[in-house]
């Protein structure tokens, strides 16, 4: 059994029906999501988006049409796969309104990977102390506490403000390396003043790097502007396949101390030395390149940045719409400030983990747990696990309602 022992009566019970289930619509999913089943209700999308259609077919002709081994060869299907790979590094430079002189875009496994492969390769005694928050997700808390301890520096943790802003106060921030979200993982809210943040850390010669998994999906025109010295996202949070991005200055990975090395990054290598090749995105790119994902990404940034204006509109009508009906619902707590395309609610008298697969068995997909920010929600509040709300572009109207109808008497039956 998941969680605690309950009693059999606060077992929630299913509903038999869902409304807007089967049948006709009331709300269409958007182009590109023809292929997801009405009666699917997807609310997971903080972890992982549902792909459109343009994505599937852009992986699927790649791999049957090309599939070919780019960077070491002189055939034209490997010509086509380089070309490819260069062109998506040049639209998610455009897509974070970044200049191509100043940074550069690689390719790692995940957002996780991605901070790791920064952090843990940043030059000796560059840094005084490095700074985060009480919120972040484990990518950003446990590899700010394994670099501050390898660097034998000081690691302060902060709280936030109610608008998402680090309160940094008057630390001192010489020399000092920040690690912060853009977006929270658990309640949705939007950092403010990231880019006051980086200005200020700047002067004193401090560097910031943006965990942009949740921002970039859901809050993308809110990073533009922002000159932080490195953004770490996820393609699969973002409507492409499994992959994972660092955006950083040119300056900052020129400074890396390579740990991972292999084909791909290396211009010669001697018996006991080596040259690396002048790109500086390779400094996070050992072995081959996962060809099928980053030209799935690019198809996704196809797809989703013509119409990102619309998107985040509908996601907010959506979270309004979402959030008044979890406030209205019986033994739960929103655990969220305001309406967001990320929310979590506390249930009371039942199991998170327990509701989670109640709601499963009713067509409702959600997350339950501490989402990966254990320290902040376990060990900072002391709460239980929480279930978690999270929007995509696939999502409707319909769905939501679908989703609230199911919970609705689950609650009320505790």
């Amino acid at each position: 059994m998941l969680g605690g022992r309950l009693r059999r009566r606060a077992d929630p019970q299913p509903p038999r029906a869902l409304p807007g289930a089967a049948g006709a619509r009331a709300s269409a999913r958007r182009e590109g999501f023809a292929h997801v089943p009405a009666t699917r209700l997807a609310f997971d999308s903080a972890c992982q988006t549902l792909r459109p259609q343009p994505v599937l077919d852009a992986v699927l002709a790649h791999d049957r049409d090309g599939g070919a081994c780019g960077g070491r060869v002189q055939y034209d299907a490997g010509r086509r796969v380089d070309a490819e790979i260069a062109d998506v590094r040049r639209a998610v430079l455009d897509a974070f309104a970044l200049s191509p002189r100043r940074y550069a875009c690689a390719f790692t496994a995940n957002t996780t990977a991605g901070l790791n492969a920064l952090l843990h390769q940043l030059p000796a005694g560059r840094f005084t102390r490095v700074i985060t928050t009480h919120t972040e997700h484990n990518a950003v808390f446990l590899s700010t506490m394994t670099f501050a301890r390898r660097a034998g520096i000081p690691r302060i943790v902060v709280d936030r403000a109610s608008d998402g802003s680090p309160v940094i106060g008057d630390i001192d921030l010489t020399d000092a390396l920040l690690v912060v979200s853009a977006m929270d993982n658990v309640d949705g809210t939007v950092a403010a003043g990231l880019a006051d943040l980086v200005e200020r850390a700047h002067r004193r010669g401090g560097v910031v790097i943006v965990d942009a998994a949740q921002a970039a999906p859901h809050a993308l025109s809110r990073l533009r502007g922002v000159a932080a010295d490195a953004f770490c996202f996820s393609s699969h949070k973002m409507y492409g396949p499994t992959l994972g991005l660092v955006v950083a200055t040119s300056a900052l990975l020129d400074t890396l101390e390579p740990m991972f090395l292999g084909g791909g990054q290396v211009a010669r290598v001697g018996e006991d030395d080596y040259e690396l090749l002048p790109d500086l995105h390779t400094r996070l790119e050992p072995g081959s390149l996962p060809g099928s994902a980053i030209v799935g990404f690019g198809a996704a940034l196809r797809w989703f940045l013509p119409q990102l204006s619309a998107i985040e509109a509908d996601e907010r009508a959506l979270a309004e719409r979402l959030a008044a009906g979890l406030e209205r619902m019986p033994n739960l707590t929103l655990e969220s400030p305001a309406p967001s395309p990320v929310m979590s609610v506390r249930p009371h008298r039942v199991d998170a983990h327990r509701l989670a697969v109640f709601l499963s068995r009713a067509g409702v997909e959600v997350r339950s747990g501490h989402f990966c920010a254990h320290h902040w929600l376990a060990e900072r509040r002391g709460l239980p696990p929480l279930v978690r709300f999270s929007l995509g572009a696939h999502n409707t109207a319909d769905d939501v309602d679908a989703a609230l109808a199911a919970l609705e008497p689950m609650m009320r039956g505790l």
